[in-house]
């Protein structure tokens, strides 16, 4: 959600390797996910077990050891540090366990077959374990009982009232949450202004502008575009975006439930088609079909291409080896004609999912944990120590300074207004984002047709955990 070891994050990434990785480390969390429903079986697993007050909802004792496992990707993990120094000075007593990590699923899958998972997690990066399979087997609180505590910066509020519009949605699996999304992620492309600046380049509006600036890229000697080849799911973010636009919000809903019937829409194959213009005019940096997500975005961040997708995670991830007058700049991917969502329209929404096992020795403190997180102080720690948005309105106080690519995405997203959209299939839909990930990798190395990649994704549609 993601950057980090692929990945990252994200997503977020993500999502076949977290899937071999399960398969791989022992079978019963697929195994009973084969005949599960998404749903708690154990009522005391979906709300908290302590005698709560109107200051202590979850009943937490101060004395409680605290375990708490955070993805160390494109966001680091300083900001789970801090979050846990805001624990500490309300529940002194108790002794904090930290561990940032990029394997997820195999530092925690033992731990989650043994019935011994930590108090709250970071599930999240390449390596993460999927919520749809930890439902399944009733490893997940139900966070309800966190949506409907008091929101600590003021208690007249329930926490459910102050997140910003998706992020509910984004955690719920047949009508429960089970996952808070924490990050407020925007997706797109992402450049340079320096270099445009330098160049003269105009920022392309429409998709016909994009594919004519990388034939004037090319012919500066400097590669157009850059993916990160290894995990295909980069590149989807520009299919898909283009998809979203042309065909609309009840094409994502279809797309995000499987429906096969979406893939008979004339936006998909526009859209796939759209994107292959770049194979075909030899855009593509060469060699970035193998590379991983750092390589790609290390010789982006050396100027040897011009565009490249990713969420806005990729600042922090990139922090260490980006120019300091690189002045990164986003860009919702352009427009198509005919597109029902207006040019200004973005893919964002939560990102990073944060979990607490159901079978955590403190689920009440790692409730609470999310709730401090909630909080103007919580969301400015984060915005300041992993230079991105939290899902908590309004939750960036004037004292924080963004980075110039966040603050780059936070306008494209103030632009785009009501025009957001996102897609829940990635976390959701494990297989499925699978077999199209899959199709993705052959299409960008021409080995088929945009027509080839819409009948694989239908054909897809079938695929289930």
């Amino acid at each position: 959600m993601g950057s980090a070891t692929e990945y990252n994050r994200r997503d977020i990434f993500k999502r076949a390797a977290a899937v071999t990785v399960l398969a791989a480390g022992g079978g019963s969390l697929l195994a009973a996910c084969a005949g599960g429903t998404g749903g708690s079986s154990d009522a005391k697993s979906s709300s908290s077990t302590g005698t709560g007050s109107a200051t202590n909802p979850f009943g937490v004792k101060a004395s409680d050891p605290l375990d708490v496992v955070i993805f160390k990707g494109g966001y680091g993990d300083d900001y789970a540090k801090a979050f846990e120094d805001m624990y500490k000075k309300t529940y002194s007593g108790a002794t904090i366990s930290h561990l940032g990590t990029q394997d997820i699923s195999p530092k925690l899958q033992p731990r989650f077959n043994a019935g011994n998972p930590p108090d709250v997690v970071d599930d999240s990066g390449a390596q993460q374990m999927k919520i749809d399979v930890l439902a399944g087997a009733d490893q997940l609180t139900d966070l309800s009982v966190l949506l409907d505590a008091p929101y600590l910066d003021d208690p007249s509020k329930k926490i459910r009232d102050v997140l910003l519009p998706g992020t509910i949605e984004q955690g719920t699996i047949n009508g429960k949450m089970y996952s808070l999304n924490y990050v407020y992620t925007v997706y797109g492309l992402w450049y340079s202004n320096k270099l445009f600046k330098e160049k003269g380049w105009a920022v392309p509006k429409t998709w016909d502008d994009f594919i004519t600036l990388c034939g004037t890229i090319k012919a500066a000697g400097i590669a157009p575009f850059a993916h990160q080849g290894k995990y295909p799911y980069y590149a989807n973010y520009v299919i898909l975006d283009l998809i979203a636009k042309q065909g609309g919000l009840d094409l994502v809903k279809k797309i995000d439930a499987c429906d096969p019937t979406a893939w008979d829409d004339p936006a998909v194959l526009a859209g796939v088609s759209a994107f292959y213009k770049i194979m075909a005019g030899d855009f593509l940096l060469p060699g970035t079909n193998g590379m991983t997500h750092t390589e790609s975005q290390t010789a982006w961040c050396q100027g040897k291409a011009a565009f490249i997708p990713s969420g806005s995670w990729l600042e922090n991830e990139m922090i260490k080896v980006t120019p300091a007058d690189f002045d990164m700049a986003f860009l919702p991917i352009p427009s198509l004609s005919g597109d029902k969502l207006p040019p200004t329209a973005v893919r964002a929404g939560a990102g990073e999912p944060f979990i607490v096992p159901s079978k955590g020795k403190n689920k009440n403190g790692g409730l609470e944990f999310l709730r401090m997180m909630l909080t103007k102080e919580g969301s400015g720690k984060f915005a300041a120590a992993a230079n991105s948005l939290t899902v908590l309105k309004d939750g960036i106080g004037a004292d924080v300074v963004l980075k110039p690519g966040t603050k780059s995405s936070s306008v494209a997203v103030t632009a785009a207004g009501t025009g957001t959209f996102n897609f829940t299939y990635p976390d959701l839909q494990t297989a499925f984002d699978t077999e199209l990930q899959n199709a993705t990798n052959e299409l960008v190395n021409k080995r088929i047709s945009p027509a080839d990649w819409v009948a694989r994704g239908k054909a897809a549609t079938s695929k289930k955990v």
